[in-house]
């Protein structure tokens, strides 16, 4: 904002007209200039008609704080109106006080760290609050450091810390933090916010005596511990009850215990006589196993008796069948000797046969060759014989040269033509190829520009992928659209310089940037119907105006502006098609808006005063000038500019339409090249094809003129030929002798190695028999063998079925003899009897003996119980059965059962303590709800008394009460104002969303005023309230303010407004104004000061 960085205020008539010392070295209080120029010792506390009440703030001195250079505010004892234009400092001695008393810098809604409440370019920061005490006034200093964000505080000029601050400012009832009694222009919104329950804390603690708020938080304390002691009474009474209810039926569950113990006693004689008869039983079965084992054992030495005998057998069988198996060895290997001669004969006898077949072979060959011979010579012959006619009917050529003379001209004449047409095709290749390379090179350059662009949707896609999915759409449904749609205005925008991106980003928004823009009303409802009602994309669509804008001329000439260091419209800064430009011109006037440098900035008073500007940027900052409303004065509003994000791309289209040219010229170019190739291929196709027809018409005269001269020279080649194949002669008969003659002497061969062979063939066969006869004996002894064999493995097997019979009897005798052993020891132990220990004579029935020597006595207890297994059994069964039927008990049934009687007792006692201890509680609650409730009930009825009078004052109805569901959920009370501002309709409970911002602001305001006069407060701060009402709201409010706060005995109230409010409130009121001028400065500071009725004063602050 354009304001000027100092302003000062002083408070009335009675105040010096001394100016406040400019040092900008000067940082804290503590830091000012020593003797050499001293400041000023701080104004005295403005005299007022009406007494301060304790804990009202005299003076407020700022330091290098938000837009202060140096500023001393002293207020009077009831209403001070600070008024003045928006950003002329009013808030910041709002922020003032609320730091200066230890309030927390996020409750002001500007800031979260006090450091950034310090000027700006300044380290340090001071604020001074000088509060009203009878004893003497307190001084409450704060100093800001900036790099170190931490406050150092004072009281009365002494160092001190923020915790004894607080204490301090607790002690005069003074809560920066309460919206009831401090109300800054950022937390207005949030009173209406207020639930009941938190308005009600707030004005207990604003208005209510010291121990209300106390007696609230206890009544809190003792409900939920009253709660507690009735949850844990409730639980222990449930929890008794059930102890008494689990009592009696453990009572039958005892008695069922012993009748249950009777069955267990009956089951432990059983389970002591059963080991016994056990034993028994197996010392019998251990009996007869040991007879069955002996009778095996006889048994078993016959078996191995009656093998002897058979083994010898097989012994001698096994030496003959080797002997015989030696001998049919011997014969194999003479068998494969003689076979082996054999076939070496049979070999040499096919070898002759072979040689036989090569003579007869041979032999026909060579009568082939001399019938094929004879043959050729016949052909020959009459070959020579049609030559000879052929030459007789030969013409003469001699006449034929003149007709070959013309035509070798002629395909002289056609190979210069084809060497020319070829030429020029060549020609017109290399252009082809040069115009090729050209076009590859200008469609590198549009890609190249096209991934530019593909640069710019890629940020779209990113950032808001329903435009993007709807630029997808539009480019397949353009057939759709009656006139032309643009794309996003991001993607047609195309910078010029894209250092200037972000002077179009910043000032177009970003709404706009991503929407379509439309020249018809009809295309438009038909794309937002189909992309935003069936595709379900977020996307913005705008209308071009109907008259084209994109030309329009700017009011001011840019030439005029080139002084003040404006280079440019924002209009020149990027190219668009015409719908977007002219949307931009009307919508954004970028076409009025210039652009500036540094040296802009250096001049910024004389661009806001004399060009009458409503916008324009600079280099790094967009300014925008308005004109105040109330003042008719220039307020001017300066942002710095954001970063360019998506217009950073930058695509020359003038160069890009001027490669789409030079593309369509060389596709023009490469088409007239390519018909000129299409006809010069043509015309030498055509060369070619006469100058194929001369060549064969003169090869067919040079054929007839060599004719003749061919035809001599054949008939002298047949001629040696044949006399070649005449000579060479061949004799038949004296071949075909010679080869009968060698076939003759290799049958005799044969036939001597036929007889050889059969020799060979009989010794083999007589081998082979002999070789026979040996198997057939061996045969017959493996077969007797085999029987022997197979005798002796069913002995054998026989005589290991029965030692294994014998072993498992005998294992068998020793796991009965253990048994009887275990058994024994068992029986004992379940009769508590020692190894060498006899049983008594009165148990004994009988006294058996056991393997082991010892002696078996039963008891006689025994001789009552069944004697068998199965009866023991039996009985066992039945008697567990009868014992299981008593489920869920257990030996220590008994031990419980007293146990719990003990708890009970102890419980009900336990019981009776806690209900003593509630009684006492609910006797506290009734005290202090006494003390609390009615107090409350009665300052709530006052409260309520002051709001409907103000209402009713406004035509208008409005009341307070005391808000609860349940009567004993003390967290629960609140405060409920209800208000109605219309004749016609019911009251309504104030809240954020019922009532409008002036009906919020107006019932917010006449709540506090209703505070005013219960308030014990020493001051009330409302900041810009009435921002929200009409005038007539805004006028009767400020008389309510005005008679409310002037009143005798009444605490302190600021006011704060940018609204001219006060001139007309009554003609017999005194204005008394007051002009200073500090120092020369460019902002004249108007302080006017007014006291009508008890109005203390009003600090007026203008921009010129």
């Amino acid at each position: 904002m354009a304001t000027p960085s100092r302003k000062t205020a002083t408070p009335g008539p009675l105040a010096s007209k001394r100016p406040l010392p400019r040092d900008p070295s000067s940082e804290v209080p503590s830091k000012r200039r020593s003797s050499a120029s001293p400041a000023p010792p701080p104004p005295r506390p403005l005299q007022s008609s009406g007494p301060f009440v304790e804990g009202s703030i005299v003076r407020i001195a700022m330091e290098n704080f938000l837009t202060y250079d140096i500023c001393e505010v002293s207020p009077g004892p009831h209403l001070n109106m600070i008024i003045g234009a928006n950003g002329t400092g009013k808030s910041s001695i709002v922020c003032a006080i609320c730091l200066g008393l230890a309030g927390k810098p996020a409750f002001m809604g500007r800031a979260d760290k006090v450091g950034f409440f310090v000027k700006r370019g300044c380290s340090k920061g001071m604020v001074e609050i000088e509060l009203f005490k009878i004893s003497g006034n307190l001084v409450i200093t704060r100093e800001i450091d900036v790099a170190k964000n931490q406050s150092f505080w004072f009281i009365n000029k002494k160092s001190t810390t923020q915790k004894i601050v607080e204490e301090q400012v607790a002690a005069l009832n003074i809560q920066v933090g309460n919206l009831c009694q401090f109300l800054p222009q950022d937390k207005v919104g949030e009173f209406a916010k207020l639930s009941k329950i938190e308005l009600l804390e707030a004005t207990e603690k604003s208005i209510g005596p010291p121990e209300m708020h106390r007696y609230h938080c206890e009544l809190k304390n003792f409900r939920e511990k009253e709660k507690q002691l009735e949850t844990s009474c409730k639980e222990k009474t449930e929890y008794l009850e059930k102890m008494i209810q689990r009592n009696e039926r453990y009572k039958q569950d005892v008695e069922r215990f012993y009748e249950r113990k009777r069955h267990l006693d009956l089951i432990e004689m059983l389970e002591a006589k059963r080991p016994w008869v056990e034993y028994e039983n197996v010392r019998q079965e251990y009996e007869e196993v040991k007879l069955a084992r002996d009778r095996v054992k006889e048994e078993v030495r016959k078996l191995k008796e009656g093998q002897i005998p058979m083994t010898h057998r097989i012994e001698e069988i096994e030496k003959q069948r080797h002997n015989l198996e030696a001998r049919i060895k011997e014969k194999a290997t003479d068998i494969k000797e003689t076979s082996q001669k054999c076939k070496q004969k049979q070999d040499v006898v096919e070898r002759k046969d072979k040689h036989i077949e090569e003579l007869q072979q041979a032999l026909a060959v060579k009568q082939n060759e001399e019938h094929d011979r004879q043959r050729r010579i016949s052909n020959t012959r009459k070959m020579i014989e049609d030559l000879q006619n052929e030459l007789k009917n030969t013409e003469n050529c001699e006449n034929l040269q003149p007709q070959i003379d013309a035509i070798t001209s002629d395909l002289r004449q056609i190979q210069d033509e084809k060497a020319l047409c070829e030429g020029e095709i060549i020609d017109m290749r290399r252009e082809k190829e040069t115009l090729e390379k050209e076009k590859k090179n200008v469609e590198e350059h549009i890609v190249r520009f096209d991934n530019l662009m593909n640069q710019k949707e890629d940020k779209l896609r990113q950032r808001y992928r329903d435009t993007y999915d709807a630029v997808l759409w539009l480019r397949n449904n353009r057939d759709k659209f009656k006139q032309r749609v643009c794309e996003p205005i991001m993607l047609t925008i195309n910078m010029k310089d894209n250092k200037n991106a972000k002077y179009v980003e910043n000032h177009i928004s970003s709404n706009d940037l991503r929407a379509f823009v439309f020249e018809s009303q009809e295309d438009m409802e038909v794309f937002l119907k189909e992309v935003r009602d069936n595709k379900k994309l977020r996307v913005n669509a705008v209308m071009a105006p109907e008259h084209s804008c994109a030309d329009k001329a700017p009011s001011v000439s840019l030439n005029e502006l080139k002084q003040y260091g404006f280079f440019s419209y924002l209009r020149e800064l990027f190219d668009a098609p015409n719908p977007v430009m002219s949307y931009l011109c009307y919508q954004y006037h970028i076409h009025e808006v210039p652009v500036g440098t540094e040296r802009t900035r250096e001049r910024i008073e004389r661009v806001i005063q004399e060009t009458q500007l409503k916008q324009f940027y600079t280099a790094e900052e967009k300014y925008v000038v308005k004109t105040s409303f109330y003042s008719n004065k220039h307020i001017t509003v300066n942002t710095s500019l954001k970063v360019a994000q998506f217009l950073t791309v930058t695509v020359d289209l003038e160069q890009r339409r001027h490669l789409e040219e030079q593309l369509k010229e060389i596709n023009r170019k490469l088409q007239a090249v390519e018909s000129g190739l299409i006809a010069l291929r043509e015309k030498n196709k055509h060369l070619e094809h006469r100058d194929n027809e001369l060549r064969q018409k003169k090869k067919e005269l040079l054929e007839r003129k060599t004719k003749k001269r061919q035809l001599e020279q054949k008939i002298s080649s047949k001629l040696g030929s044949l006399k070649l194949m005449e000579q060479d002669t061949c004799n038949l008969e004296e071949e075909e002798r010679k080869a009968s003659t060698k076939i003759k002497e290799i049958n005799v061969q044969k036939a001597k190695l036929v007889t050889e062979l059969t020799n060979l063939i009989k010794i083999c066969t007589s081998l082979h028999i002999q070789k026979v006869n040996l198997i057939l004996q061996n045969t017959t002894v493996i077969s007797e063998k085999n029987k022997l064999e197979s005798d002796y493995m069913a002995a054998s097997s026989q005589l290991r079925l029965t030692e294994q019979h014998f072993i498992e009897l005998d294992e068998n005798r020793q796991r009965l003899l253990q048994k009887c052993k275990e058994l024994m020891k068992r029986a004992r132990q379940v009769c508590n009897l020692g190894a060498e220990q006899t049983v008594p004579q009165e148990y004994q029935t009988q006294v058996p003996t056991i393997p082991n020597g010892h002696n078996s006595s039963p008891p006689m207890a025994f001789q009552d119980l069944p004697n068998t297994l199965d009866e023991i059994d039996a009985l066992l069964t039945e008697e567990r059965s009868r014992a299981s039927c008593f489920t869920g008990l257990n030996p220590t049934v008994v031990e419980e059962y007293t146990k719990r009687e003990e708890e009970i007792e102890q419980l009900t006692e336990e019981l009776k303590i806690k209900k003593v201890e509630l009684d006492k509680y609910r006797e506290s609650i009734s005290q202090v709800k006494e003390r609390w409730l009615n107090p409350l009930k009665e300052l709530v009825e006052k409260i309520n008394e002051k709001f409907s009078n103000f209402f009713s004052s406004m035509q208008c109805a409005g009341e307070v009460d005391l808000h609860t569901e349940n009567e004993e959920d003390y967290d629960k009370y609140g405060i409920r104002i209800r208000v109605k501002f219309r004749s016609s309709t019911q009251l309504h409970e104030l809240t954020p969303h019922h009532q409008s911002g002036g009906e919020r602001s107006v019932s917010t305001m006449l709540y506090l005023m209703a505070l005013q006069e219960l308030n014990r407060c020493p001051f009330r701060v409302v900041d810009e309230i009435n921002q929200g009402m009409d005038p007539i709201n805004e006028r009767r409010v400020f008389e309510m303010v005005v008679n409310t706060a002037c009143k005798e005995n009444t605490s302190q109230y600021f006011f704060i407004t940018p609204k001219q409010i006060l001139y007309g409130i009554a003609s017999s009121v005194n204005y008394p104004t007051v002009y200073q001028t500090p120092w020369p400065i460019s902002q004249t500071s108007l302080l006017h000061t007014f006291q009508p009725t008890g109005l203390s004063q009003c600090l007026t602050i203008e921009a010129a």
